[in-house]
């Protein structure tokens, strides 16, 4: 009789393990739900797996808490979550959400950084996507220590942040997305560049700030090697560079024209009234402005002036320069300079 009753309980038990095996393994690979719908949860750093569920659970990603648990015992993941912010499909089953949270797979945002933005520029795009703190990264783009760290020899960041297709995610702080983007810079620009630029009498710093002014004159790459010519011929000849860009670039409120007056207004970067390059960059340059300062073209223009059409006229004289100002310039019915250039 006692043997029968432990059979029974034997027998019991396995019909209870393989109802709770099968419905375990329905849960499991069941989808979340049937209609498509993006849900994004933010697990925070620090946050225990009760924690985790319990967001989970609110935003409508866990339909049976017991079950769930009882995964996460199975994949060994209660002490694997990994923190961020994740996006799931509730076409998604708990298996697969389970080993996404233990992966890390955060959501990812593409930020594209385009040639010869300046930093405010930069702070705009980051802060759009709420992947940075505006205030620190500000604060940080001057901060002496941190610019050691990255061995930046200057006063701040502008001209290092790397113009480039990033993949951040909201686990990332201001300062790693910084340092990602100077990482890239330190991968681009090469030891042969700068070793290059110094052969020419300009140090690191001098040679970004150089590119960055070819940057802002031109978005042609095929001239700004021109460009490039008529800066270092200017430079040669201890004539004033005349950059526009330059006498606008710590204007807190430009509107997109440059004016005689920005050109008279006392600047340290305004190349209208200073000898040499600007104290530092005016914007984050790109390799083909970079590479335009070392090898500019064989030329001996000295001047240049918009066409108009995204392209420059070069000439290698004074009276040149003024047919050509004539040609594309109606200057009655223009504000903006150009001045002897």
């Amino acid at each position: 009789m006692r043997n029968k009753i432990i059979r029974r309980g034997i027998l019991f038990f396995f019909v209870i393990f393989f109802v709770y095996a099968a419905l375990l393994l329905n849960y499991s690979c069941s989808r979340i739900d049937t209609r498509n719908v993006n849900v994004v949860v933010d697990i925070p750093t620090g946050a225990s797996f009760w924690k985790s569920m319990k967001i989970l659970d609110q935003a409508g990603l866990i339909k049976n808490r017991f079950f769930f648990y009882n995964l996460a015992v199975i994949q060994r993941a209660r002490l694997k979550i990994r923190a961020g912010e994740y996006e799931f499909s509730t076409l998604i089953t708990p298996w697969e959400m389970m080993k996404k949270l233990k992966r890390g797979d955060v959501k990812v945002y593409k930020i594209t950084v385009r040639e010869d933005l300046s930093l405010r520029e930069i702070a705009e795009i980051l802060d759009k996507e709420k992947l940075i703190n505006k205030e620190i990264f500000f604060e940080m783009a001057s901060d002496k220590e941190f610019l050691e760290s990255l061995n930046i020899k200057a006063d701040s960041i502008e001209g290092y942040l790397f113009p480039d297709t990033y993949y951040f995610n909201r686990s990332m702080n201001t300062h790693q997305i910084m340092k990602t983007m100077v990482d890239t810079f330190r991968k681009k620009v090469t030891p042969e560049m700068i070793l290059e630029a110094n052969k020419r009498g300009l140090s690191e710093h001098q040679f970004v700030t150089f590119a960055s002014m070819i940057g802002k004159e031109s978005g042609n790459n095929e001239e700004k090697p021109k460009i490039s010519a008529v800066f270092h011929n200017r430079l040669k000849k201890r004539m004033p560079l005349q950059s526009d860009p330059t006498a606008v670039y710590d204007l807190d409120d430009f509107a997109g024209k440059v004016l005689r007056s920005h050109l008279k207004r006392k600047s340290p970067y305004n190349t209208y009234l200073i000898q040499g390059l600007p104290p530092g960059p005016i914007a984050n340059p790109g390799l083909d402005s970079l590479r335009a300062v070392l090898k500019p073209a064989t030329v001996d223009y000295l001047y240049f002036v918009s066409k108009n059409d995204g392209t420059h006229n070069f000439s290698s004289s004074l009276a040149e320069h003024h047919q050509a100002v004539k040609q594309y310039f109606d200057l009655k019915n223009q504000q903006i300079q150009p001045l002897e250039k």
